[in-house]
């Protein structure tokens, strides 16, 4: 069987520095080549570091890297992966608040929904347990997009929420 190629791009918005070379471990496992990444200081959070990371692989690695990654405290993620003439694309997010999103995407990155999903949120709203707005937010990812805004842009220029650990 031959597996289909695509790209993506890993995001590493924030990472301890011990933790680093982990990262670097674990996407290079599902990679099979050595990944050395070029951490910067993340000024949305002191202590930490952010890098980027394009890939290529097999349709589904986008997937695997995420397994390899999710679960690990203190650390926030996205990595995307393009579609394929037999694949969809797909975006994951990662928070350890929020654990992993996942997203179908299409030819230009819009994420696609699928139908049982849409269902769902409807029922959900109709029987009054939760507001359509907020169910379709989460199909979208909107809690994750929240949270990592911050993550995203602190290297930028852009304004910066400042975010202190409470003990």
């Amino acid at each position: 069987m031959t597996s289909i190629a695509t790209r993506g791009v890993l995001y590493v918005h924030s990472a301890p520095s011990a933790l680093c070379p982990h990262v670097e471990w674990a996407a290079g496992g599902v990679l099979g080549v050595g990944v050395n990444l070029d951490w910067t200081p993340q000024p949305a959070q002191a202590g930490t570091y952010r890098a980027e990371y394009f890939w290529a692989g097999p349709a589904g690695t986008a997937a695997a890297v995420t397994s390899a990654l999710r679960g690990w405290n203190h650390l926030r993620f996205e990595i995307t992966e393009e579609p394929t003439a037999s694949s969809e694309g797909a975006r994951y997010s990662y928070t350890p608040e929020l654990g992993v999103f996942h997203a179908v995407t299409g030819l230009h990155g819009d994420i696609m929904i699928p139908e049982d999903r849409l269902k769902a949120a409807a029922l959900k709203a109709s029987l009054g347990d939760a507001a359509l707005p907020v169910e379709i937010d989460k199909l979208l990812g909107k809690p994750w997009d929240d949270e990592l805004e911050a993550f995203r842009h602190a290297g930028d220029g852009a304004p910066v929420r400042w975010l202190h650990q409470v003990v």
